[in-house]
């Protein structure tokens, strides 16, 4: 495993060569989401993107993700251990991601500036990172600004799912190795570590008034916003308030697509990204 240290922790990294001068694409995953979860489906998107836009690339996981070191006592209490924060995540859990994890991983990779692509929370990380740090141009895929029940719906059926699959459905023979938990496993190497940091915060009551339209205002870089028409965690609402916020910003809505535009029209996305970091200075 490639990996880069950062106070102590060791996260999972890939680094995709390219020509350095143009800014690198640094991708930042979804909520479950991991190095290698980016590549399925027999493609490397990250990987076809860098090649499409001639540019560089850093893929990681967040703690607790993919390879990288676990979130010490994941459901326990809220605390900070050193100058990482561990235990239960509380609300603005990607408010430090954005604002000091990834700034020190930039820094350790000697990146200024980059584009950042971001999925879902990572979308959000994105964000949040733009209206703060200076950054190329920010890429959006199904990201969330405020908290919609329909998210929470989806993220409450992903739970029911996987206490399920935890509790018996992985050894029912008619399962195969299609249940939740199990294809989360593959990704993971603590796949407890990985969904209970996400789902636990997503579920809980502070978390309803997540709300990071204020920063959004915030930012000044070119910004592309991308959702699927049928995404099961979000409306286009999130869209609109980031145009609301953003009015500069750029928005693309792909028709029969989920939440994860890179898994189901890798194309189109790829295609829109090229054109749009093309018109940039």
């Amino acid at each position: 495993m490639n990996s880069t240290p950062i106070d102590g922790i060791q996260l999972e990294t890939v680094h995709l060569p390219g020509p350095p001068d143009r800014a690198p694409l640094v991708f930042l995953h979804e909520g479950l989401g991991s190095v290698s979860m980016w590549q399925q489906r027999g493609q490397d998107w990250p990987r076809e993107l860098c090649a499409a836009t001639g540019r560089a690339g850093w893929v990681y996981s967040r703690r607790g993700y993919g390879q990288s070191d676990p979130v010490a006592d994941v459901r326990g209490p809220s605390r900070w251990q050193g100058s990482w924060h561990v235990g239960r995540h509380e609300p603005d859990y990607m408010h430090l991601e954005a604002f000091n994890v990834l700034p020190t991983l930039l820094a350790a990779w000697g990146v200024e500036r980059p584009v950042l692509v971001g999925h879902s929370d990572g979308a959000s990380i994105a964000l949040l990172h733009a209206s703060r740090h200076p950054v190329s141009a920010c890429v959006v895929l199904a990201p969330h600004v405020f908290v919609e029940e329909v998210a929470l719906n989806a993220i409450a059926q992903a739970r029911n799912a996987y206490l399920s699959d935890a509790t018996g459905n992985a050894q029912n023979p008619r399962a195969g190795n299609q249940n939740l938990r199990d294809r989360l496993a593959r990704h993971h190497a603590d796949v407890d570590n990985a969904f209970w940091q996400w789902n636990d915060i997503w579920l809980s009551d502070a978390f309803r008034a997540f709300d990071i339209r204020p920063e959004c205002r915030q930012i000044q870089a070119p910004l592309l916003a991308i959702q699927g028409l049928q995404d099961e965690y979000g409306s286009l609402e999130q869209l609109r308030e980031i145009e609301r916020a953003a009015p500069h910003a750029r928005t693309l809505e792909i028709p029969d697509c989920g939440h994860s535009p890179h898994r189901d029209h890798p194309a189109t996305l790829t295609s829109a990204i090229e054109r749009f970091l093309a018109s940039l200075p």
